[in-house]
């Protein structure tokens, strides 16, 4: 929590001034029953006259003006404060969640770091607005409401302090009871927005399983759960309200009763009896928002301390102090030295010893099982995660001596998964370089063979793309994604298994358009059919996270058993042949 209060220091100067409105404000409601009781006393019992009535009941105005513009500026103030904070906070979770690795996200999960980042922040900017309103205003009406009641009345004053404390204990034991429900509220949206993210992004899988009766059931547990806590909270907050209530007309019943005799006796006029029971049931209010604070908070500190563990969270990767700037006659080359490399948590290495060097001009194709670490290989060269042990060298510079900027910019990379985004194709093929002209999208999409397409959308290259690519196929997504790769016209590529929605005949036209384009880069390609890999320079065999061969097709198949079972498996023998 402590890491949050720093975002106060800009706030200082707003915040004091909520201050001194909430001080203005508080004023002006202990000194209006004050007027009322010397109107009723003096000016009417005690005879004072028309115009001193007229004179006190100005004043009562002219305070009652000056209070409500003071509580609608601290209103304002307290508002503008609590919404500058939470914008300063997110902006920051965000950016802090940009540095995050792979392994960052996994911890925390996706779907809490979307709570965290909007309901977790909101919770905030509540409790922080009625917090700035409350925390002077509290203590000053119920000590400052005690003081001016003494003042009419000690006796009577210690009748209202008695009952206020057995009302206060009253209203903290109820309280009390919904604090680790609040606690656990935050834990219970994590996991609704993790069921209904899953739904949604989810949608076709679960549509092709007939598993929309088991998704249901799924999010009605999790909705049920957070309801029946949600109701828990209302049903102990409900108790509360009837209890402030009773204790506040018990209040008037006493001190009419006890005052009653006082003002027969002569020791206690009627105005004084009228304030004394006007600051009772301020001090009561005073109670109330006491009670309120205490329990929004728990919910908050909860909110608090998620929020303070994102920002926490250290990433385990970081750009050197000291970064080197690769030499430009190094540029394209890609070299692994005796490479380890294995998950966080994990018992058994990914990748193990792996050495191998592509260049300019060279195709590199990486062959291999399901689980054998090929995407995870293409992963260390971007620095999603580290290497274990060994060195991952690109232009000549292991990538943990230069920044993650100056690595990532050198490289164009095309995912497993084809990622669009909202916007236009224009925009999405951009995303690979923000500056590029329209004569140089054109031909990335043409040698991605994506022109076609595109100029049958409406709109063409300004056509609209929905989010995540849902209004177009998935080879469709997977030729964007090559464009938009190749519009950056990187000395390195990686290929992800970037070519598998492709059809064919597809496919062999982009590969030899993307030959010409990338004749004089390092291309670096994961594969999955052999016949798409075979005419590579070197294919790299991994066979569970080891190097089973290293060479041209005709070498593999003449000195590798694991290349030999791959290729007899997807071709014939006159194929192979």
């Amino acid at each position: 929590m402590t890491k949050l209060f720093r975002y106060l220091k800009s706030y200082v100067g707003a915040i004091a001034g909520v201050l001194v409105l909430v001080f203005l404000q508080c004023l002006a409601q202990l000194y209006m029953p004050d007027i009322m009781s010397r109107i009723v006393d003096e000016g009417i019992a005690g005879g004072a006259g028309t115009n001193y009535i007229i004179k006190q009941g100005g004043l009562m105005l002219l305070v009652a003006v000056g209070g409500s513009v003071a509580t609608i500026g601290a209103a304002f103030l307290a508002s503008r404060t609590a919404a500058g904070f939470c914008k300063d906070v997110r902006h920051d979770v965000f950016e802090h969640v940009e540095k995050y690795t792979l392994n960052e996200f996994d911890q925390i999960g996706t779907a809490s770091l979307v709570t965290r980042t909007t309901n977790d922040i909101t919770q905030m900017q509540q409790f922080l607005v009625m917090f700035l309103r409350m925390m002077l205003m509290a203590p000053m009406m119920a000590v400052g409401g005690i003081i001016m009641a003494a003042g009419k009345d000690g006796q009577l004053t210690w009748v209202l302090i008695g009952i206020i404390a057995v009302l206060f204990i009253i209203v903290m034991l109820i309280a009390g009871r919904t604090f680790p429900l609040f606690k656990s509220m935050q834990k219970k949206v994590d996991r609704i927005n993790l069921v209904l993210r899953e739904k949604l992004t989810g949608i076709r899988v679960i549509r092709a399983f007939n598993k929309d009766e088991y998704e249901r059931k799924r999010f009605d547990e999790a909705n049920t759960d957070l309801t029946r806590t949600a109701i828990r909270i209302q049903r102990i907050m409900a108790a509360m309200m009837p209890a402030v209530m009773f204790g506040m007309n018990m209040l008037a019943v006493v001190v009419v009763w006890v005052g009653g005799h006082r003002v027969v006796n002569m020791d206690l006029g009627v105005g004084d009896l009228m304030a004394f029971i006007q600051y009772g049931m301020q001090i009561m209010m005073a109670l109330m928002m006491a009670t309120m604070l205490f329990v929004q908070l728990p919910r908050a500190s909860a909110a608090g301390s998620r929020i303070s563990e994102v920002l926490g969270m250290k990433p385990e990767i970081n750009d050197p102090e000291l970064p080197q700037k690769p030499a430009e006659d190094q540029r394209g080359s890609v070299e692994f030295r005796d490479v380890t490399f294995r998950y966080p948590g994990a018992e058994e290495p990914t990748l193990e010893h792996i050495s191998f060097r592509s260049g300019p001009g060279e195709v590199t194709a990486i062959i291999g099982g399901t689980g054998s670490g090929k995407s995870t290989l293409l992963n260390l060269i971007l620095r999603f995660y580290d290497a274990e042990s060994g060195e991952i060298l690109v232009d000549g510079v292991n990538v943990k001596d230069m920044t993650r900027q100056e690595l990532r910019d050198r490289i164009a990379y095309v995912p497993q998964k084809a990622v669009l985004f909202a916007g236009t194709v224009s925009e999405n093929i951009c995303q690979g370089k923000q500056d590029a002209t329209d004569e140089e999208v054109h031909k990335a999409a043409s040698i991605a063979q994506a022109s076609g397409f595109v100029e049958e959308m409406e709109g063409g290259f300004e056509a609209r793309i929905e989010q995540g690519g849902t209004n177009v196929s998935g080879g469709q997504r997977q030729r964007l994604s090559i464009a938009r790769a190749l519009v950056r016209k990187a000395k390195i590529n990686l290929f992800d298994d970037s070519f598998s929605a492709l059809d064919f005949k597809t496919e062999a036209s982009l590969r030899r358009d993307l030959a010409k384009e990338t004749e004089d880069a390092t291309v670096i390609i994961v594969g999955q059919r052999v016949a798409s890999i075979m005419n590579a320079d070197h294919i790299l065999v991994l066979d569970d996270g080891r190097i089973a061969g290293i060479g041209t097709h005709q070498e593999l198949m003449q000195g590798c058993e694991v290349y030999r079972e791959i290729v007899a498996s997807q071709l014939s023998e006159e194929e192979i042949a």
